[in-house]
């Protein structure tokens, strides 16, 4: 039968979290981002920023009125007023970073992606648990108040047998963009193609069998990147991300009872439809927004988690952050990427055929 109404979303208000005290590790654009939609929707404190330049930490804690600026990751890790650290440097530093923060006892929040392949995120996640802190990755979009409504309709079964989940994620850049720089383990997957990835494995679980595609950038990394995937069960997925220009960024979940359509871009907060058979459509109607105004429900859950005694985050659990890097893992060994620092072995040693 038809539901009458979409679930509502049972994520609270951000701001009636407890408080806890952050630390920002890696003063760039999405520590920005983060802090300034911390400080204007929750009741979280930033109380220090932590770089290997002294002067990047004291121009971010200036401009953002943060009490304490720190020139290593080191000294952030170990400020007795820090609760909680989050990681947010380049992803070729998002291991070591993390592992600094969990030796120093300090829960963490990773940037997405938790690290440059699935070895480094079951690392961090075996240290987490040994060190008995709460570590989860910084996958914003699944946090969202949509996403949890989109969650429930997936455990009620309103969609039916999913058969069919397509997804993409592609965004330009200025040529000075890290994106473009091989050292910084650049190209579209890990920046963009993790949204589309970790819809499909959330959804879908690990695939059977995957095929990808790639296209070079003469920057010498990686510009597009297609993957087609099938799935215990016969259903099947399709992503693209690449560096070459602004898609939609849509994302389709097609079930044998109604189609689930997120209006793009389908990782930030905005509209969906559930789309029936018969003609029947519920809308999900919320604006289109950005970091600023959904960047804090991670902030606030991951707050509440650690109030109550959690060490991982329900919207986000590591085990599906790690299934994500796996799938990445497999497009990468098919298309011959390596990252800097990677060895044979840190690359998905059973691959998906």
């Amino acid at each position: 039968m038809t539901p009458a109404l979409l679930p509502a979303s049972r994520v609270p208000e951000s701001r009636d979290a407890p408080t806890l005290r952050w630390g920002i590790m890696g003063p760039g654009w999405i520590a920005e981002r983060f802090t300034e939609s911390v400080q204007a929707h929750t009741g979280q404190v930033i109380t220090a920023v932590g770089s290997r330049s002294l002067s990047r930490s004291k121009a971010f804690a200036e401009t953002f009125n943060v009490p304490v600026a720190y020139g290593s990751y080191e000294e952030l890790a170990a400020a007795p007023d820090v609760d909680i650290v989050y990681v947010c440097t380049p992803h070729t530093a998002h291991h070591a970073s993390a592992v600094v923060a969990i030796d120093a006892g300090k829960h963490v929040l990773i940037e997405k992606p938790l690290g440059l392949n699935s070895h480094q995120a079951r690392d961090i996640a075996s240290r987490a648990e040994t060190a008995g802190v709460f570590a989860a990755e910084a996958m914003w979009t699944f946090f969202l108040p949509k996403f949890d409504v989109i969650r429930q309709l997936l455990e009620a079964g309103t969609l039916g047998t999913i058969t069919t989940v397509v997804a993409e994620y592609g965004e330009h850049f200025d040529p000075s963009h890290r994106i473009f720089n091989p050292e910084l383990a650049g190209g579209p997957l890990l920046d963009l193609g993790t949204y589309p990835l970790a819809l499909v494995t959330q959804v879908l679980g690990s695939p059977l069998r995957l095929h990808a595609l790639g296209q070079p950038h003469e920057s010498g990394v990686n510009a597009q990147v297609s993957a087609i995937m099938t799935f215990d069960g016969g259903a099947q997925a399709t992503v693209n991300t690449h560096l070459h220009n602004f898609t939609p960024t849509a994302a389709t979940i097609v079930g044998t009872k109604a189609t689930l359509v997120i209006e793009g871009p389908f990782n930030m907060p905005g509209a969906f439809e559930v789309r029936f058979p018969e003609g029947t459509r519920l809308r999900y109607d919320e604006a289109a927004a950005g970091h600023f105004e959904g960047l804090h429900y991670e902030a606030a859950a991951v707050a509440r988690t650690i109030a109550e005694g959690g060490l991982q985050a329900g919207q986000r659990m590591l085990a599906d952050s790690i299934s994500t890097l796996e799938v990445a893992d497999e497009i990468r060994r098919q298309l011959g990427i390596v990252f800097p620092g990677e060895t044979g072995k840190l690359v998905q040693p059973t691959p998906i055929l």
